[in-house]
């Protein structure tokens, strides 16, 4: 029986699919994040989620991982691929390999075609994109410090940077300073910076504060409010730019979503509402995750 494997490897956590040659899933697993590998840190945190959420897969599909044997492999990972392939190579037995970003994989599990495009809203941000002809594009991913726009490691950003202006005189009231606090135990704005600058407020802890602007939003904070409709905003302009380099206006496309941050009603409607203005982009959620997406493209590979 020939063994195909897809895994997404995110800021957030990884997971692996294994299906047979008849498309059927065997088992899934799932296990830490993994990003950059450059640093032997990284490394090590790469090699840990792979390993472990490969093993998880293996023992849902009745498996060893020790011998398991794969017909074709496909990674998907944030961070992008250059750092990856190699390190991916010597750690499983696979007939081919492919390692690409997570946004090809959540694009290839969102439509029925792999066409389309898709925008990924977790930890961090991007939008990706491929038409009929093949053309690809992308905009956003630019990582945390120039880019990720909407994600919801930039939500919990602002929402520090506005509790730091209320501190400071220069910024409205608003009941996120009281929540971000308490979540952090902190006794002040300034304070809470200081940890988010420590190895124990990594970009993935910080981002779980996302959902507290989202509830201050729900609960009337004119600042939350904001700054969650700024979040869709943004996811907005990325999916835009996206058909912008790939279709003409009126041409139909289809979009899909997937991430955190799209779980916020709030940023969920306005989102599809703007994207949905031209009346050309149909807006859905994904067909399946991307970790099948990544399977899917193992498929492929040896068509």
């Amino acid at each position: 029986m020939k063994l195909f494997l897809g895994v997404d490897g995110g800021q957030s956590g990884t997971t692996a699919v294994i299906g047979d040659e008849t498309g059927r899933i065997l088992g899934a697993g799932e296990a830490g994040p993994c990003n950059h590998a450059t640093a032997a840190e990284g490394r090590a945190k790469l090699e840990r989620a792979v390993s472990g959420s490969l093993a998880a897969a293996c023992a849902a599909a009745g498996l060893d991982p020790a011998t398991v044997s794969f017909e074709a492999a496909c990674f998907g990972m944030s961070g992008g691929p250059e750092d990856k392939e190699a390190i991916l190579a010597g750690m499983l037995r696979a007939r081919r390999l492919i390692v690409t970003t997570d946004a090809v994989t959540a694009l290839a599990g969102a439509t029925t075609d792999g066409l389309g495009i898709i925008v990924i809203a977790g930890t961090g941000s991007i939008a990706f994109g491929r038409n009929a002809a093949g053309r690809a594009a992308r905009a956003g991913g630019w990582g945390y410090v120039f880019g990720d726009e909407g994600g919801a490691f930039d939500i919990a950003r602002q929402a520090l940077r506005a509790i730091l202006r209320m501190e400071e005189g220069w910024g409205p009231p608003t009941r996120l300073r009281e929540l971000l606090l308490e979540a952090t135990g902190s006794a002040s704005a300034n304070a809470a910076l200081h940890r988010f600058y420590t190895p124990e407020w990594p970009r993935s802890r910080v981002a779980t504060l996302a959902p507290l602007v989202d509830g201050a939003a729900d609960g009337g904070d004119a600042v939350a409010a904001q700054i969650v409709a700024n979040a869709a905003q943004q996811l907005a302009v990325l999916a835009a730019g996206v058909r912008s380099q790939l279709w003409t206006a009126g041409q139909p496309v289809d979009l899909a979503y997937i991430g955190g941050v799209f779980q916020s009603r709030n940023v969920l409607e306005r989102f599809r509402a703007l994207v949905e203005l031209d009346g050309a982009t149909r807006c859905a959620p994904p067909l399946v995750g991307p970790a099948e997406g990544a399977l899917r493209e193992a498929y492929r590979s040896v068509e």
